[in-house]
């Protein structure tokens, strides 16, 4: 007995331990690294990557630097693809649009599950647009179509307009309390864009208390989608999935505020009231018959979905908003034009918000719109997980729980002539006609089943702003050294936050 005491004392002694450690760690070290080489085969990549952790430090510390390099392995490789580890997973970022096409067109269970972000099944949670796959997600979109018609679009123009002026007033106050100094506007871009999502959205459905949490749990989400997957008690993740959790438990109260509402039959004010009017008349419809509720009409998975609609509204507008200041500022000949083709429709002075009319008239602007969206696409990845293998090409096949990364970023910049130019004329001259020619190169609003359903709403958002913003205001860009370098924020956004000077350029400002 003694003799196996001593031999097991002498095997947990650390340093006899020791070379039993060292050989379990080469050995799997040397099994990740046959792992990742024979899923990466031709592709251009890492020759060694790091156990577990992979590439992730370089990712997070500098984002923009790491999908550049992904970008310019797969562009020298002639390929198109570039291979790499994060966080225990083996990731194919795609540059070629083709291929991008043959993703996106492909997602369904047997290939291609859209993620949205490398964790965000875990994030998001279950109840979830972007998760959904074949007839069910057919069935959804249906729903959703009456949120975007020309009536509903008309409906939260006015309302976008309200919130946008209302907050330009502020930029201009505390500019001019600040002695004119330049002010970075990429945060108030966002409580403004944050403010017109729950307004348009959710209307009259949340108070004033409502809305200050909302702010606070969407500002957790946004740290959580930047953070580590470390899911435990004080990680940013963490919080930012109980901060998800109370956002959509307080947007299916909405959901379920707008039924009643829409029963009683009142007009509808907001994007969930139009949404709720078709709804109730199906759920009514099938209780009447002695069926049960239709799918997706559940107040908490409605309130997953207007979540959807929120993320993918919030931040990427929060992007536009910015590089459409900045490219304005850059191209004072595109500035003029715009200032003058809006002064030909509206006044700040008439009393009266721009109509869905007057916006349609708007040929120039709606084409300066679409070239800042193309020229910097707000989310430059849209990334996806291999369910079963997949052949990409004749030559390479996705292994299975693979993420790939479609970048519309790289898209944007190929097939397009002079692509770094900033030229809204490649939308809006009738000879070129760039948005039909290249239009499988312009992906900022994704394609397949899963392009973006609100990108009439997204655009009109950013043509209404620069419509306003040039109307009522003087501004002019503080440039520093590498000041519209794109940060991921996390869709992208110029360095320096876009930091302007502001002054009050009409006689009268609007007030409707």
């Amino acid at each position: 007995m003694a003799g196996v005491v001593e031999s097991l004392s002498g095997f947990l002694d650390p340093r006899a331990a020791a070379p039993f450690v060292v050989a379990a760690l080469a050995f799997f070290f040397l099994v990740e690294q046959l792992s990742y080489h024979r899923k990466k085969g031709p592709l251009p990549g890492p020759p060694l990557v790091v156990p577990f952790v992979g590439s992730v430090a370089q990712m997070i510390r500098d984002p923009t630097g790491f999908w550049d390099a992904q970008a310019a392995r797969a562009k020298k490789s002639g390929v198109g693809l570039a291979a790499d580890f994060l966080i225990g997973r083996f990731v194919v970022f795609i540059r070629d649009s083709e291929l991008s096409h043959r993703v996106f067109a492909n997602v369904r269970p047997d290939a291609f599950h859209l993620i949205g972000h490398p964790f965000g099944k875990k994030l998001f949670g279950d109840h979830n647009l972007i998760y959904m796959f074949g007839e069910d997600h057919k069935d959804l979109r249906r729903r959703i179509a009456p949120n975007f018609t020309p009536r509903a679009l008309s409906t939260y123009a006015a309302i976008q307009q309200r919130v946008i002026l209302s907050h330009l007033r502020r930029w201009l106050d505390r500019c001019a309390a600040n002695g004119g100094k330049a002010e970075p506007i990429r945060v108030p871009c966002r409580d403004m864009n944050l403010e017109t999502s729950q307004t348009v959205f959710a209307g009259p459905y949340l108070s004033k208390e409502a809305r200050e949490r909302f702010e606070r749990d969407y500002n957790l989400f946004n740290v959580g989608v930047m953070a580590l997957p470390v899911d435990l008690p004080g990680f940013a993740f963490r919080r930012a999935r109980q901060g998800v959790a109370r956002l959509v438990r307080t947007l299916g109260e909405c959901a379920r505020a707008s039924k009643a509402r829409m029963r009683s039959g009142a007009e509808p004010e907001c994007l969930v009231d139009y949404w709720m009017q078709e709804t109730v008349r199906e759920i009514d419809e099938a209780k009447a018959a002695g069926l049960p509720p239709p799918a997706h009409t559940d107040d908490e998975e409605l309130g997953g979905f207007l979540f959807d609609f929120l993320f993918a509204a919030q931040d990427a507008s929060t992007s536009s908003l910015c590089w459409a200041v900045s490219a304005l500022d850059s191209h004072p000949d595109v500035l003029a034009r715009v200032r003058a083709e809006v002064a030909a429709l509206w006044s700040p002075e008439s009393g009266e918000p721009i109509t869905a009319e007057k916006i349609a008239e708007m040929k120039y602007t709606q084409a300066v719109a679409r070239e800042v969206v193309r020229h910097r696409p707000p989310a430059t990845l849209v990334p996806h997980i291999a369910g079963e293998e997949f052949q990409l090409t004749e030559w390479y096949t996705i292994p299975k729980g693979t993420i790939v990364f479609p970048s519309v970023y790289e898209s944007s910049f190929q097939g397009f002539p002079e692509p770094n130019a900033f030229d809204p004329e490649r939308f809006f001259s009738e000879a070129r006609r760039e948005d039909v020619v290249y239009k499988r190169n312009f992906l900022a609003f994704g394609a397949g089943p899963h392009q973006c359903v609100g990108q009439r709403y997204a655009l009109n958002h950013l043509v209404l702003f620069m419509a306003l913003f040039v109307s009522v205001v003087d501004f002019r860009r503080h440039r520093t050294e590498g000041c519209d370098e794109p940060l991921y924020m996390p869709t992208i956004v110029p360095r320096d936050s876009c930091t302007v000077y502001l002054k009050q350029r009409c006689a009268k400002f609007p007030s409707f």
